[in-house]
């Protein structure tokens, strides 16, 4: 049983690396812990060697500010942080994940197949299809607030 101070250090580390995307809409970031020691960091962005702008402009809103797109190509933090930990010697293997936001579905179906057994989120996402998909498949799943 991870102690709450734990918890709370790596969810803080999450959302710092939260504030290295560049996206404009909702920085996202994510952290695998394993044997009490960060092995993986991920946060929203565009894919190695593409330009950082992650959104378009589609529109403006009433007071002429733009409404913003997120582009299809933009990698979620969870899944910039499995893809680190697939090109390392590291293991998803019963580790911890801690991010900012809960995964949507796409995002926990990766998180389920790395292996991660619990994951621990701060805001919850726009739907619960993510969450809902790794209760069924028994990974634990706990909101820190």
């Amino acid at each position: 049983m991870m102690k709450e101070k734990f918890k709370q250090a790596y969810m803080d580390t999450a959302r710092r690396f939260a504030e290295l995307s560049h996206a404009r809409r909702l920085k996202v970031g994510a952290i695998v812990v394993k044997d009490d020691r960060i092995i993986s960091i991920g946060y929203n962005g565009m894919p190695a060697g593409w330009d950082n702008n992650c959104e378009v402009v589609v529109g403006y809103n009433i007071n002429n500010e733009p409404e913003l797109k997120t582009r299809p190509e933009v990698l979620h933090a969870e899944t910039n942080a499995i893809s680190k930990l697939a090109r390392s010697s590291e293991s998803g293997l019963d580790a911890d994940m801690f991010i900012t936001h809960s995964p949507c579905l796409d995002c926990a179906k990766l998180i389920h197949q790395s292996g991660i057994k619990r994951v621990f989120y701060r805001e919850a996402y726009r739907d619960d299809y993510g969450l809902t998909f790794l209760e069924k498949s028994g990974i634990l799943v706990e909101q820190i607030k």
